[in-house]
This record gives C-alpha cells, sequence and structure tokens, in this order.
C-alpha cells in the first residue's frame, strides 16, 4: 500500500487500500466521511504522521514525497519537527497500538490521545491519554481539569509516563461522587 506525504500527512489515493488500513486497525480518517463504516469508504484516506510512522515500520505502507521514497529516519526526523516530545508521544502510540488497541488523536477532548478497545463506531473510547515527561510536574488544577473532563465524557483519564526508551508507566484517575 502507497501513501503519498503531503505537508503534515499522509494521504493513501487508493480506494481498495484506504479500506484495507482502516478495516484492519481503524487508521485514518476517509475524506469527506465524518463517521465511516468500512463498506462506505469509498474516498482516499488522510493518516496522520504518527499512525503514518507506526504503519511504516510494520511495513504495512510506503510513503513517497514529491515521487522519493521516504525512510523511517527521515519520517521520524519529520514527526520530531511537527509534535512536540514526538518520542514520547510515540512511545505511547506504540505501546497501545502493539497491545491491539486503536489509538486515535485526542484533540477534540483536550488530551494527547483517545483509546477505543474494538474502534470508533463500534465502541466509546473508554481512555483518554496525556502524556507527561517523567520531570514534569503536574500541578492540582492540571489534574482536576483532566478529571472532570474525562468525568463529563464517560472515560478514564490515563497519565502515560515513558520510562527509558522502551517503557511507559500508567497512572490511571478515577473519580467517585462523595
Amino acid at each position: 500500500m502507497k501513501g503519498e506525504l503531503i505537508e503534515n500527512r499522509v494521504i493513501v489515493w487508493n480506494i481498495e487500500d484506504s479500506r484495507k488500513l482502516f478495516s484492519n486497525g481503524y487508521y485514518g480518517k476517509p475524506i469527506g466521511i465524518p463517521k465511516p463504516k468500512i463498506e462506505e469508504i469509498d474516498a482516499p484516506l488522510v493518516l496522520d504522521l504518527i499512525e503514518s510512522l507506526y504503519l511504516l515500520e510494520n511495513k504495512k505502507i510506503s510513503i513517497s514525497k514529491s515521487k522519493h521514497k521516504v525512510s523511517v529516519e527521515q519520517m521520524i526526523e519529520i514527526c520530531k519537527k511537527e509534535h512536540h516530545d514526538f518520542d514520547k508521544k510515540y512511545l505511547v502510540y506504540k505501546n497501545f497500538r502493539d497491545k491491539g488497541y486503536i489509538i486515535n488523536p485526542g484533540i477534540k477532548f483536550g488530551c494527547d490521545f483517545a483509546v477505543y478497545e474494538k474502534g470508533p463506531g463500534i465502541d466509546h473510547a473508554p481512555f483518554l491519554i496525556q502524556v507527561y515527561n517523567r520531570n514534569e510536574p503536574i500541578t492540582s488544577t492540571g489534574i482536576v481539569l483532566a478529571g472532570r473532563l474525562a468525568t463529563t465524557v464517560r472515560k478514564q483519564f490515563i497519565l502515560a509516563i515513558p520510562k527509558g526508551k522502551d517503557s511507559v508507566d500508567f497512572l490511571a484517575l478515577d473519580w467517585w461522587k462523595a
């Protein structure tokens, strides 16, 4: 499967490839289809940089820019320019994907990622993930804001704290009514 890097997105132009990628892990978003069902996908697929790198590393897609092949190393450099703390966020993304979860950008929830157990449209994302640096202070106000947001949308808020280059510690927050 082939993707084309355009600015900060990768486009899979082939419709059949778009269907396959979406149906095998809910990668990307079909252009112009807000809540896609696999059988309804008849448009190119837009992938964000993090999932594009994951697919490239796992040899599920090849990526080109201006008809030149993009290597994994080049893609990492592109991602680092676009994403603050990219290495840490990618480690968290990869951790969840490797365990079979579906992980999407969490921008609409004000966090780094929304994590699904089965997939968007099948279940609601039960987890919201915010990536923190190990030495970064977390304020009580930040915790309250995260808890209020997660409670409002009925999700569990998880702090993901990368540890070294290969592992991540998780701290899940549950809110109880007193």
